[in-house]
């Protein structure tokens, strides 16, 4: 997963592999699979760097893994504007958003 930022601050989880596209018009839109779009801050390039980060990581951890049985070697970075909390130093995740299905 990669971290973006909406328009509006709040910041997101997005599967790379479930993008289509990025298009810079000149907003960045992230358009998924599904036909999903999110409007983001973060310039096209930096998308692009974040996915080849993302995919740069599992092929190292996959690599790690195999050759030292320990899948521990790269953890995923935090978000630029996102602080550490007393509670995320805890282990503890913040509750789930609930999901409503889109309509057709």
């Amino acid at each position: 997963m990669i971290l973006v930022t909406r328009l509006n601050g709040s910041v997101f989880a997005v599967n790379p592999d479930l993008i289509q596209r990025v298009d810079a018009t000149p907003d960045t839109v992230i358009t998924l699979v599904d036909g999903a779009k999110f409007v983001v801050t973060e310039p096209l390039a930096e998308i692009v760097e974040r996915v080849m980060a993302f995919r740069a990581r599992v092929v190292a951890t996959a690599h790690s893994l195999e050759e030292t049985g320990d899948a521990h070697v790269l953890e995923l970075p935090a978000h630029p504007t996102q602080t550490t909390t007393a509670s995320d130093a805890d282990g503890e995740l913040p509750a789930p958003v609930p999901l409503h299905r889109r309509r057709p």
